[in-house]
């Protein structure tokens, strides 16, 4: 078995067989992002909130600031986890993060001593790029996002539910993600939450990851 047969074993199997040719061919591509491959626009008239959408003006904040702003973010909830139509004992809360402006980023950036020199610069941002940095999603400019994009993980907010309208959706979301998009944004959500090669034998409480953390057997540092 080649590797494309290994990554059709885990494609949606929901997806026409025309679909999943054209997602193989993106994969193996990877990780050349062409114009527009990350995005669709057949689902923009749909009143559903679809993970990996952007959605204007949600409300963000950084604790311990309790400064409250609002920026477009990216739904990192599961479709079916917040679609209204689907009723719960308890309502679901819509698990977001916001977009930062790559431009805006890298000139915070050059105001770092360590990342001055141009060259080290360059290779930070091109890794960002390829998506090889686990705790940032890159997002080129494309549907309704006219800038180029990058989003942390590790920068997770939510709110209710029902704060995001749906019959004004249209107006609200920035990009739906195509198929290609929504995978990669899955293998992003994985890899950065879900690392199995985590190398900690959590029975004996030792850690070998090459971190500086050290702990015996019985768990104490």
């Amino acid at each position: 078995m080649n590797i494309y047969e290994d990554i059709r074993l885990y494609l949606p199997k929901y997806l026409s067989e025309e679909s999943t040719r054209k997602l193989l061919q993106e994969i193996a591509d990877f990780p050349n992002i062409h114009d527009g491959s990350l995005y669709t626009n057949r689902l923009q008239n749909e009143n559903i909130i679809f993970q990996g959408d952007a959605i204007r003006g949600l409300p963000i904040i950084n604790l311990p600031d309790t400064n409250i702003r609002e920026a477009p973010s990216i739904i990192l909830s599961n479709t079916c986890d917040i679609d209204e139509v689907n009723e719960r004992v308890f309502p679901s809360q819509i698990c977001y993060a916001p977009i930062f402006n790559l431009e805006k980023y890298t000139n915070k950036l050059k105001t770092i001593d360590k990342y001055r020199q141009q060259e080290r610069l360059n290779r930070h941002i091109d890794a960002i790029k390829k998506q090889y940095i686990t705790q940032i999603l890159y997002l080129p400019a494309g549907g309704g996002l006219d800038y180029e994009g990058i989003v942390f993980l590790d920068r997770i907010n939510n709110c209710k539910n029902t704060i995001i309208e749906r019959n004004n959706l249209k107006q609200k979301r920035l990009f739906t993600l195509s198929n290609y998009g929504h995978y990669l944004f899955l293998m992003k959500i994985s890899i950065h939450f879900s690392r199995l090669q985590e190398k900690v034998d959590r029975n004996e409480g030792v850690i070998c990851n090459g971190t500086n953390l050290r702990l015996s057997k019985d768990g104490n540092k």
